[in-house]
């Protein structure tokens, strides 16, 4: 009784307590392998216990029971090591029902990336982050299921669908040929619902629902370019992985630019303008993540920096920015085919440190500086007609504001409201919505803290607001803005 005692809490409470097994010669123990037990008794003896894949489960559920710490850390280890797709789900099972967290965590992340297919116990797992890359192998196991025990569950046919993402355009005819009307009504509804998602875009905004929400496997992945920082500025490429919340390097520019724009095209970063602390450059470098390498391409024809990119219908647009003697009103459009520059019409107001962002066919050019002040009108540029056209003006003067959209609104984001040698001047943690169906913008939640020359950008359903520089220091922090919640 000592020896068991002395190692498990179990025994120690059965032995000391005031109950009738600490009197009894035999006690019986009930609801516990017997080998399991004879191995754990023995370990308590000798230190010593031989795991084996055919008992493990056992030993580790006599062993969460005995309360025994040190056996329950080297067989959760044990099981470890012998997770593969075809037991992964029944493993992480086992562990929550033991209640041993780490092995259920282990277990459960490699089963988000070795998704089983083929393995009935997929019926079981329900959650939110199934990778949408396995959407349609996703569907298709379902229906293997569905198919092969139809008597069984029939009911559930449309419970097995309904945790899944919104299924791309290509699988419709699939399911439609595989789960007839006379099956399962409610199917047929989500196989409807998804068809007018895809079809009818502009009522996509009325039609969310946790199917509609993007999973974390194919939001993308978020690039920090260069930069400043507290030193002579960043040189470094940096990529965010929403799904492991990890941060990694992911290349190196090939020299020092501040103020530049970036703008992506087939997975391909394209890094444009700005200056390297002695010049403003014209210069395009592209870059591939997947091969680590970078690609020269035409300058533009006017040395910007301090300027504003964006993607719009194909084409890669430079608005605006200072050429080193004066604030500029021109703007650049690149055409991916041609490979050429050519000038198109010119703002209205000459804007640097402009945030520009494309949002229903249209670009818009917001805030910036114009030489004197920090500015809170905003235009945008429509590439059919080639004009030009002014809009409701922000709240708030902003320069160095970060810009994106979101459910077909546009953001404004930190910012400063007037220029460095201006002594009133104040870094902004304000942000505001635009909404181009009434032309009014409308303060939302502020940011955590001030962030002029903020990266801002839309990853899933939440805009991310990257580094910027807080008054003291250049940021590496970021923060994430949910518009359902109104929550940063």
């Amino acid at each position: 009784r000592l020896v068991l005692s002395s190692v498990s809490d179990y025994f120690a409470a059965m032995f000391t307590s005031d109950v009738c097994e600490a009197k009894q010669e035999e006690i019986k123990m009930e609801g516990i392998d017997p080998n399991a037990l004879w191995d754990l008794v023995q370990f308590a003896y000798t230190g010593c216990l031989e795991l084996k894949e055919d008992t493990i489960e056992n030993l580790l559920a006599a062993a969460c029971l005995l309360q025994l710490p040190q056996v329950v850390e080297v067989c959760c280890h044990f099981l470890m090591k012998l997770l593969h797709p075809s037991n992964c789900l029944g493993i992480r099972a086992f562990a929550d029902a033991q209640g041993c967290t780490e092995l259920m965590k282990v277990a459960h992340n490699y089963t988000m990336v070795q998704f089983v297919l083929h393995s009935a116990r997929v019926i079981c797992l329900s959650t939110e982050k199934h990778y949408s890359d396995f959407i349609i192998s996703t569907v298709e196991a379902c229906v293997h299921l569905v198919v092969r025990a139809k008597e069984n569950i029939e009911k559930q046919i449309a419970l097995n669908y309904s945790p899944i993402p919104m299924p791309p355009l290509s699988i419709l005819p699939f399911l439609q040929g595989k789960i007839k009307g006379e099956d399962d009504l409610e199917c047929q509804k989500l196989i409807l619902e998804a068809m007018k998602y895809h079809l009818l875009p502009e009522r996509r905004t009325l039609m969310q629902s946790p199917r509609t929400k993007p999973r974390k496997s194919t939001v993308g992945t978020l690039y920090a370019v260069g930069g400043m920082d507290n030193n002579k500025g960043a040189t470094t490429i940096e990529k965010y992985d929403l799904r492991t919340n990890i941060w990694i390097q992911a290349g190196m520019m090939n020299g020092r630019r501040l103020q530049f724009g970036v703008a992506v095209i087939e997975d391909k970063l394209f890094v444009i303008g700005g200056r390297d602390g002695l010049k403003t450059l014209n210069t395009v470098e592209c870059y591939n993540p997947k091969t680590k390498a970078w690609t020269v391409l035409p300058p533009m024809s006017t040395h910007r920096h301090g300027l504003g990119v964006t993607v719009l219908e194909g084409p890669i647009y430079a608005v605006g920015g200072h050429d080193g003697w004066s604030y500029l009103n021109t703007v650049e459009r690149w055409d991916p085919q041609s490979q050429q520059w050519t000038f198109v019409a010119s703002m209205s107001i000459a804007r640097s440190t402009v945030g520009v962002a494309a949002l229903n066919g249209k670009l818009y050019s917001v805030g910036g500086r114009d030489g004197s002040s920090c500015l809170s009108s905003m235009e945008y540029y429509d590439p059919h007609t080639n004009k030009w056209n002014m809009c409701a003006p922000m709240c708030k003067r902003r320069g160095g504001v970060g810009v994106a959209t979101c459910d077909g609104f546009l953001y404004a984001v930190g910012g400063h409201d007037a220029p460095a040698s201006n002594h009133c001047s104040r870094l902004l943690d304000y942000v505001e919505r635009y909404d181009p169906k009434t032309d009014t913008w409308t303060m939302v939640a502020p940011l955590s803290m001030p962030r002029d020359a903020v990266g801002v950008c839309l990853l899933g359903d939440k805009l991310y607001a990257v580094g910027g520089y807080d008054g003291q220091t250049y940021l590496n922090t970021m923060e994430a803005y949910d518009p359902q919640t109104n929550e940063w």
